[in-house]
């Protein structure tokens, strides 16, 4: 496994329950401002693997990406458990909830 792949499962590990972050934040957190679909990649192939929150991370518009209506769905109903209001096209309110780790550090 690569030290980014490393990095990106850390960063995935860490987001707390009721937050959300966007596949480029992870990415560009894990030092690849371009890698978006790697993380994308990332969670497809080992989110089961190493126990992932894969529910807590969004597209840049701060919208569930998942196509297949029956994980779309699981997303959804995760988030919502979690505390996080789903808005019109399963849009999320990233002022609100979404994680930033970089702001946590100061």
């Amino acid at each position: 496994m690569t030290s980014f792949t490393q990095t990106i499962i850390e960063i995935i590990k860490q987001i707390p329950a009721g937050k959300v972050m966007t596949y480029g934040q992870i990415a560009k957190l894990a030092g690849s401002p371009r890698g978006a679909r790697q993380v994308v990649r990332i969670l497809h192939s080992m989110s089961k693997k190493y126990q992932l929150p894969w529910h807590r991370v969004v597209n840049a518009k701060g919208q569930i990406a998942i196509k297949d209506e029956a994980t779309h769905q699981e997303q959804v109903l995760n988030l919502e458990a979690e505390g996080i209001e789903i808005g019109m096209h399963d849009t999320i309110d990233l002022k609100a909830y979404q994680w930033n780790p970089e702001m946590k550090k100061q």
